[in-house]
């Protein structure tokens, strides 16, 4: 229970990401919600993130890939509202699970990487420093756009 949104207005936001509504109302309106997300986790602050944590994770496993995308995006902006402790506790493992994801899923986070990292404890930054190579595998090597963001 949190008093800085109105609780009907969050209890509709948080509905919207049940995939049984996205197939009869809209297709799109996961993404919707995951392009809004840092907004409202910026509004209701890192002390009621416990009211979105189950939203934010049931919107990283959806199976469109342009709502992981828009978190990939993301990611580095909730880092920054979250703080050092819930990034590493919460984001660390969707953030990895990214990693691993499509190529189209993977540029946003590529893109923001250093932004994400910074956030990170110097020991739990040098980890990654191993996962950089991965990179250069993607999922169709015609892809100049993904190696050209890596170069950079």
């Amino acid at each position: 229970v949190q008093d800085i949104i109105p609780q009907p207005l969050l209890e509709q936001y948080l509905s919207m990401t049940d995939p049984a509504r996205a197939q009869t109302v809209d297709t799109e309106i996961a993404k919707h919600c995951a392009y809004s997300l840092p907004g409202v986790a910026l509004t209701l602050g890192r002390q009621n993130w416990h009211c979105l944590k189950d939203t934010y994770e049931t919107l990283a496993s959806d199976v469109q890939w342009k709502v992981r995308r828009t978190l990939a995006f993301s990611i580095h902006e909730l880092a920054v509202i979250l703080g050092d402790q819930l990034t590493a506790a919460d984001l660390v493992p969707i953030f990895n699970g990214f990693l691993k994801d499509l190529d189209e899923v993977r540029i946003g986070v590529l893109k923001h990487l250093y932004d994400f990292l910074k956030l990170l404890h110097a020991d739990k930054r040098r980890e990654y420093l191993y996962q950089l190579q991965e990179f250069v595998v993607t999922d169709n090597s015609r892809n100049w756009r993904f190696r050209y963001e890596l170069a950079e």
